[in-house]
């Protein structure tokens, strides 16, 4: 970001805020949608092994468009106003929960899982403005911070609408309209919100579009090989969310399968866990100050896998794993905040859009491993949901020793930070 683009500030509250406002709508819609779909797919007196399956399905429905547009979404946030991108996505948003109106008051599973699908298509061409335009929106000492809010809400939208799914599957277990309707009126509120976003210039409003999505995505791996930290920090990202998703996912089986709860008790595991995460990220945000605190993210990591391993215990009791699932959730908000914050500030301002649009595209690799991964360990080999925990947890141990040893002194450097400020 040029000085010629820096917020004024006086001015960068309303549109920051006004992000903040259609970035928890659109996360509350997304959970609710898809939490509602999965809850009452988990209500069926189906077989082991195909609710299984539906669930593992479900998240790949929403995954699927993240690897097929993420990209443009990329050149659009590049290409054009990053606010007016939004706005106009969120129109699409309106439209789409006309469709998954009907799909839920018919009870049509198949349309459905088509309207998860088409959120996530929703979602894919909002990423890459979202987080791209936070270094147009607020002051360079802000970002760390912004990161944290950001991702506090991102994960109490997911609170609070995994617990509303899991409310209105009890509520309204039979045909009704009302689930659709709180959809539908929310997406015109998320509209609302987004015509506050502040519409900076396009940073690169020449840039041409490129149909072939993977070989744009290679000519941004490539230069994004050419700088370590924002490499590193993609590579942090994909893993993350695939730790997270397989977290999220096997939760809902636990929940299911071993504690015996019905869906609202389910959510408010799923609450635990998102809680956690925000309380993280807003303690992340905090710590970091006006820098990025790489130190961070090995303290999450080795966090999330401490509290993983004990979550898998056979016979742990609920409110021990209800403890530790909290406490994996702050070690995740404490992993991804510096990560987010790499991703934003370190690119050039005619990038920033395909950088988060590869970086979205692979977070969402990832995202759809874990959803295929959850799918192979729990039906084709049989593993256990305490099982499936502690894979969750070595992958975590992988990632924070990773990097321990590549940035050897970045630990050292944030304890000596934190002495100073308190001496």
């Amino acid at each position: 970001m040029t000085s010629n683009d820096s917020p004024a500030p006086a001015r960068w509250q309303r549109g920051f805020w006004c992000l903040m406002g259609t970035q928890f709508q659109g996360a509350f819609s997304d959970n609710l949608l898809k939490q509602l779909v999965i809850f009452m797919v988990m209500a069926q007196n189906w077989p082991k092994d195909r609710l299984d399956r539906l669930v593992s399905d479900a998240g790949m429905y929403f995954a699927v468009p993240f690897l097929l547009f993420s990209m443009f979404g990329g050149w659009m946030a590049d290409r054009f106003s990053k606010g007016r991108v939004m706005m106009w996505v969120k129109v699409l948003e309106v439209g789409i929960m006309v469709f998954a109106f009907g799909a839920l008051y018919w009870q049509q599973l198949d349309l459905q899982l088509v309207s998860i699908c088409l959120m996530g298509a929703q979602s894919a061409l909002f990423a890459a403005s979202k987080y791209g335009s936070l270094p147009e929106l607020v002051p360079d000492e802000k970002l760390s911070w912004a990161n944290g809010v950001i991702e506090m809400l991102t994960f109490l939208a997911a609170i609070l609408g995994t617990l509303a799914a899991g409310w209105l599957s009890v509520l309204f277990a039979g045909q009704t309209p009302w689930p659709g309707l709180i959809l539908l009126a929310l997406s015109g509120a998320g509209w609302w919100a987004s015509t506050g976003i502040t519409h900076v210039r396009a940073a690169s409003p020449e840039k041409p579009l490129r149909l072939n999505f993977l070989g744009e995505l290679w000519r941004e791996f490539r230069w994004m090989r050419g700088d370590r930290d924002l490499w590193r920090a993609n590579l942090g990202n994909t893993g993350f969310f695939f730790i997270a998703v397989l977290v999220q996912m096997n939760l809902l089986l636990y929940a299911q399968q071993i504690l015996k709860v019905d869906p609202l008790e389910n959510s408010v595991l799923q609450v635990a866990l998102a809680v956690g995460m925000a309380a993280g990220s807003m303690l992340a945000g905090k710590l970091s100050g006006d820098h990025v605190e790489y130190g961070l993210i090995p303290v999450g990591a080795f966090l999330m896998a401490a509290m993983a391993v004990v979550m898998g215990i056979e016979g742990v009791g609920k409110a021990t794993f209800t403890v530790c699932l909290s406490l994996l959730g702050i070690g995740g908000g404490m992993f991804i905040v510096p990560i987010a914050a790499v991703l934003q500030h370190q690119p050039p301002a005619d990038r920033k859009g395909a950088v988060q649009g590869a970086a979205s595209w692979l977070s969402w690799v990832g995202i759809s491993l874990a959803a295929v991964l959850q799918g192979e360990l729990s039906v084709r080999l049989g593993w256990s949901p305490g099982h499936i925990f502690w894979f969750c947890g070595a992958c975590a141990t992988v990632a924070g020793a990773y990097v321990a040893m590549t940035r050897p002194g970045a630990l050292r450097g944030m304890l000596a930070r934190w002495s100073g400020a308190q001496g």
